[in-house]
This record gives C-alpha cells, structure tokens and sequence, in this order.
C-alpha cells in the first residue's frame, strides 16, 4: 500500500540502481506506485536486478561519467516514460587511500563519477522539468562532504562538491523544481562491505550514537518523503541520515 498517494505514476530515474541504496530507494518507489527506471553501469547485475524485481519499469546500462552514455539513457527514457518528475542520482564510489597514495587517476575517477556524474545526470534531469515547470532533483551526498574523514580525501571533497551543486541548483531552478542532498552516514551497503572488515564495522558502530550502521531501506524513506509533497517546502538543504554520527 502507497504512504504518498501523490508519488503514484511519477517518473522516476535512479543512478547506482542496481545495488545498494540505489537498489532499496527504486523498490521502495515502485511500492508506491511509481513508475522507475534505474541506470548501473553493471550490465550483469543490472539484468538480474531486472529480472527479480518486475515492478520496476526498466533498466539501462549508464556510465554517468560519460557524457554521451548519459545522453542516451535519457533519450531512452523520454521513450518509456515521456519526461521525468523525479531524480535520485546516487551513482558514486569510494577507495580507501591516504592522500599521498591516490594516484591523479583514481583521484580523477572518483571526482567523474561521484561530482561529474551528479552534474551530467541533473543537467539532462532539469532541463527536461525545466519545460514542465515541475520535478524533484535528489543527490546521494554523504555526512563525508560535512567533515572530514582520513583516507578519503578525494571522496570527500566530491561529497562536499556535490552538496555545494545541490544548494546552488536549488537557488537557480525555484519556485517550481526542488533540489536537496540527501547525506547518508555509514551505510551497511556492499561497497561498504568491499572496504571494511568485520572488526572495523564494529569499530565504526562503537561510535556511532546509534550503535549501528544504517540500512539501505532506511535512507530510501527518506528519499522518498523528501521526494514527495509532504517535503514540498524543503529545497536547498543537505540532510544527514547518520543515527546520530555528525552531533
């Protein structure tokens, strides 16, 4: 059953949908009766994703670093759904590094992907609401574009890049479209299982308030509501969903 009767038949696009939070926020969308389509440049994952979950509309291989990749995933998007009302663009990696270890191409990769990726994807996004005079623009930021974090220096400062973009295209693009940052804590996702074991999780979780990492079906709920009318007056902000962490 639908909890935001307003999100029923919205279209929506969501980047790094095939895993992770991306994967939890288009299940929970197409809960409530929305119409998703998710962009993952992992073609494997992507078709099992698709072929598991048939609430979701579809799916496309994207590289959201890619200009022309992106160009062409929402061409196939005008031809599904007409347009857009809704972007959660959330596509984004993480490597563990001391800053004098990452190498000017991992530094690179990150910022293409992580800020690059929020700009190409917002920009093809808005300019379709643009038209329509409406829509919801969403970035996957994170508590790390807040503070600062010791080996992830450039992570960070995508993070704090794609904050800054948010606020800034919220201001450019009112009254009619909203543009918020949605800044996740620690995550129990598998890119964070790729990176820690499970003495440093709980390391992590000693000091969190909360004693615990988030799920990804709990920062979904907030994409969701931010997405929806019940957030209808909440426009350039940067959220932190963090059990507690950044007080």
């Amino acid at each position: 059953m639908a909890r935001y009767e307003d999100l029923i038949n919205k279209r929506v696009v969501i980047t790094g949908g095939a895993s992770g939070i991306g994967l939890a926020t288009a299940k929970r969308f197409a809960k409530e009766g929305a119409k998703v389509i998710i962009f993952d440049i992992n073609k494997v994952a992507l078709d099992d994703i698709l072929t598991e979950n048939v609430d979701l509309l579809d799916g496309f291989e994207v590289d959201v670093s890619d200009e022309e990749s992106v160009r062409n995933g929402f061409v196939k998007v005008d031809e599904l759904m007409g347009g857009i009302d809704i972007l959660i663009s959330n596509a984004g990696i993480s490597i563990r590094n001391l800053f004098k270890n990452i190498t000017y191409s991992q530094w690179k990769k990150v910022m293409d992907i992580n800020l690059g990726g929020m700009y190409l994807c917002a920009k093809e996004a808005l300019n379709r609401m643009e038209k329509q005079k409406s829509g919801v623009v969403l970035f996957t930021a994170s508590t790390n574009g807040m503070e600062a974090h010791p080996y992830y220096a450039d992570y960070n400062s995508s993070k704090a890049g794609v904050i800054l973009l948010g606020r800034t295209l919220a201001l450019e693009y009112a009254p009619y479209i909203r543009v918020n940052s949605i800044c996740p804590g620690y995550v129990l996702t598998p890119m964070q299982r790729a990176e820690y074991t499970d003495e440093m999780l709980e390391e992590v979780n000693q000091g969190i308030p909360m004693k615990r990492h988030a799920t990804p079906e709990e920062v979904a709920s907030l994409f969701v509501f931010l997405a929806s009318d019940e957030a209808s007056y909440i426009t350039g902000q940067h959220i932190p969903i963090d059990g507690g962490e950044t007080a």
